[in-house]
């Protein structure tokens, strides 16, 4: 009798599901992350690109107007 008591205790408890609900949650949180990472990237190295050139350029002396 014991064991079943122990097997209704467990069907009827929810912390499991909770954490499952939050494992999805937080992979789906960092799923849209690297979505959006991938998609903003390129614009990104460009922009630091042209950041590098202009404290080079800077650096040596070449001032230029954007």
């Amino acid at each position: 009798m014991k064991l079943l008591n122990i097997f209704k205790h467990f069907a009827k408890d929810e912390d499991g599901a909770v954490t499952v609900d939050w494992v999805v949650l937080t992979g789906a949180i960092v799923a849209l992350g690297l979505l959006v990472m991938s998609t903003i990237r390129p614009g990104i190295t460009g922009a630091a690109a042209t950041i590098n050139t202009n404290l080079t350029n800077a650096a040596a002396g070449n001032f230029t107007t954007p």
